[in-house]
């Protein structure tokens, strides 16, 4: 609903006075100072009636819809509408106030303020469509800008629901080796997964979380994975600039990442992998060397795809993909 009540309180009064005036209708010193009071209150009244008819045909016809969808018509309907009620009204009030004015009137002074009247009812429909137009396309954004972020909310919940059975999946047959292997090793993995899964919970309907949580949640989770591989892996991170406080990332990238190089890469006690965390300048780079398994990888292909959806949807940015003979990097962009 449009709030004018500033726009009558203002011009209003107004037109009361200045368009008897500029019409010819009413000579002020005519009349004694109380007389001039009461005229100015009649030609208030009249303008607040015919203010208040044009509104309200105003709003009646845009109801029309979409009859009178077409801006331009219904533009020219709603002024020929008000046009007609304004002028109508006016040529009433003049007439009233013949009866009982000390004025010596001819057609051309109520011609002229019919057309006074007339002409300021065209110019305040005019400012009302626009100010009409202007909170439709206020409130068109609103609606668009909310459906874009639930668009968004949706496709992310669809990410996340993606990663946690990929997750959960991969830390259980792990789970299983170890049970089968190493029951005293699958105890020390079971508590361990229980803190990080509950990492994983706390931190999975967030968008962004600090990068030094993450770091922290890699240490745990290589933990999990040195129970099983023992040096067969070997991860570094490297911190070449102080690490602010507002850096963020979105929850499980890194782990994503470091689950994607052991995934498909071939390692033993001779050839470890190496897998390196360096944050610089305006990416975050994971780095590991390359030695593709020997058989085919039974993959989900969730983990790099789901990395992705989520840097484009959240910040309309790309992580940089580098798969080079010797090393494979993924570079993360920086958000702060």
């Amino acid at each position: 609903m449009l709030k004018d009540i500033y726009l009558r309180m203002l011009f209003i009064p107004v037109l009361g006075i200045f368009l008897p005036v500029l019409s010819g209708v009413i000579s002020y010193e005519l009349y004694p100072p109380a007389s001039v009071i009461g005229v100015l209150l009649y030609f208030i009244l009249v303008c607040f009636i015919v203010w208040t008819a044009c509104h309200w045909m105003h709003r009646k016809i845009r109801s029309l819809y979409p009859f009178f969808s077409h801006p331009g018509r219904r533009i020219l309907a709603i002024t020929l509408a008000n046009s007609l009620c304004g002028t109508s009204i006016g040529c009433l009030a003049v007439l009233g106030w013949m009866q009982f004015s000390r004025e010596l009137f001819d057609w051309n002074t109520i011609v002229r303020f019919v057309l006074a009247c007339s002409t300021a009812v065209i110019i305040f429909t005019l400012v009302y469509e626009i100010l009409f137009l202007t909170k439709e396309r206020e409130q068109d954004t609103r609606t668009v800008s909310l459906l874009d972020r639930e668009r968004l909310q949706a496709e992310l919940l669809a990410l996340r629901n993606e990663m946690d059975p990929h997750f959960l999946f991969n830390s259980l047959n792990t789970l299983n080796h170890l049970i089968l292997n190493n029951p005293q090793q699958a105890h020390a993995f079971n508590n361990k997964l229980a803190q990080v899964y509950k990492y994983f919970l706390i931190n999975k309907n967030k968008e962004l979380i600090p990068l030094t949580q993450e770091l922290d949640f890699i240490d745990d989770y290589f933990f999990l994975l040195q129970l099983r591989y023992d040096k067969k892996l070997q991860l570094e991170i490297q911190l070449d600039i102080e690490l602010p406080g507002n850096v963020k990332i979105p929850p499980c990238s890194l782990q994503i990442l470091v689950e994607n190089a052991i995934k498909h890469n071939a390692f033993s006690d001779e050839e470890p992998l190496q897998i390196v965390i360096r944050v610089s300048g305006q990416y975050i780079k994971v780095v590991n060397r390359v030695k593709p398994k020997p058989y085919i990888i039974d993959s989900t292909q969730v983990g790099l795809n789901n990395l992705s959806s989520r840097y484009k949807l959240l910040f309309n940015k790309d992580i940089i993909i580098n798969p080079g003979k010797e090393n494979f990097t993924v570079n993360l962009p920086v958000i702060r």
